[in-house]
Parts: structure tokens; C-alpha cells; sequence
């Protein structure tokens, strides 16, 4: 079972990491108010003076991938079933951070598999979008971390996902290109060595792209 990365500390008590968490707001608050200080702003007038409270909790929300256990997200939603056709789950919307300047990227995946001996519940698959998207990334990570925690989950014939994104560092600033969007996929086992698999789910999805 692939757990994300994610380290688990079981020594850990609970108390103990209750603590640790309360601290670590704190110091995501100070370092927020250094920061607005810095930028020549006084982090003590009345518009700002909750801020580093609510971007604290705003970057635990959008990062909080890191904290999740796939396992527990998928939570047994595996089923034996006889079924080999393709399941595609479409435009799954997903937010994100750019690892570069933490600015936000979005938009929609497309992924499919070809099962083998068992399914994942439909519902199970954006949740493991999510497990990566609420993470600092890029997208060509986003897209193949998808793909694989599919394949290690299910041992599929086949993961091909599609990624279409619009991305916030190139619309707010750099080249400033507002209707410029990205297109990455990953294709494993069946997807990528039949053509005609990798061109069904492409046919399928590819009326999709450029809606974001």
C-alpha cells in the first residue's frame, strides 16, 4: 500500500502533537506578521489584524496533503469484482500550490484504469487527487503521483490520467498570459504500451480540454 510519503509517527502522543500543532499555528502567525511588516505594511490596523491568523489556517487547509494517510483515505473501498472495461472518472476539479512561488494553479483531471481483479469506489478517486493536490507541486508530480497511487492501490491492467491547468504564476505575473493553460499526462502499463487504449480514453476525454 503506497502511504503518499507520508511519515507516521505512532510514538508520538496525542497531547504531544496536540501541542506541537498549537505551536506551529503560532509560529506560521509570526511569520506572517514579519512578513506583512515587511512588505511595508502595519500588521496592527484593523484589516490586517486577524490576517496572519486566517492565512496560518488558509496554508494548513491547502497543504494539509501532507497529513494524509492514502490508506485511510480509500478507507477499504476496494471490490472484487469481473469487470474489465475501462473506468474513466472525469473532470475532477483540484486546487493546488506552485511549489516555485506558492501561488495557486487549478483545474480538472481525468483519470482511468483498466481493472484487473478488483475497482476502487468512484468517490475514493478525487479524494486521492486531493491527497496530492493539497500539497507544494508542480503539475508533471501531481500528474504521475495520481497515476501511480492508482496502480499501487488496485494493481490495475492500465492508469492513463490527464491533467489540464491554468496556472496563477504565469497569470498574475512573469509573462502575465491570463488564457495560457498546461496539458500533462501520465500513462502506465496498458495505456501506455496499447495505442488503441491510450487513444479510447484520449477520445473520451479530449472534448474536455481548453474548458477549463
Amino acid at each position: 500500500m503506497n502511504r503518499a510519503n507520508v511519515q507516521v509517527l505512532p510514538s508520538v502522543k496525542p497531547a504531544a502533537k496536540e501541542e506541537g500543532a498549537a505551536a506551529g499555528e503560532d509560529r506560521l502567525e509570526d511569520i506572517v506578521r514579519e512578513m506583512l511588516v515587511h512588505l511595508g505594511e502595519d500588521p496592527t490596523r484593523e484589516g490586517l489584524v486577524r490576517t496572519p491568523h486566517r492565512v496560518g489556517k488558509a496554508m494548513q487547509f491547502l497543504t494539509s496533503g501532507y497529513a494524509m494517510d492514502l490508506e485511510k483515505v480509500v478507507n477499504g473501498a476496494l471490490f472484487s469484482v469481473k469487470y474489465d472495461e475501462m473506468v474513466i472518472v472525469k473532470d475532477i476539479e483540484f486546487f493546488s500550490l506552485c511549489e516555485h512561488h506558492m501561488l495557486p494553479f487549478f483545474g480538472k483531471m481525468h483519470i482511468a484504469y483498466l481493472p484487473k481483479q478488483r475497482v476502487i469506489g468512484l468517490s475514493k478517486i478525487p479524494r486521492i487527487v486531493d491527497v496530492y493536490a493539497r500539497r507544494l507541486q508542480i503539475q508533471e508530480r501531481l500528474t504521475q503521483e495520481v497515476a501511480q497511487a492508482v496502480q499501487n492501490l488496485i494493481e490495475p491492467l492500465g492508469v492513463g490520467v490527464v491533467c489540464e491547468a491554468r496556472h496563477f504564476c504565469m497569470m498574475m505575473r512573469g509573462v502575465e498570459k491570463q488564457h495560457s493553460g498546461a496539458i500533462t499526462s501520465a500513462m502506465l502499463g496498458a495505456f501506455r504500451t496499447r495505442k488503441k487504449t491510450r487513444d479510447e480514453f484520449l477520445s473520451l476525454v479530449n472534448h474536455r480540454i481548453s474548458t477549463i
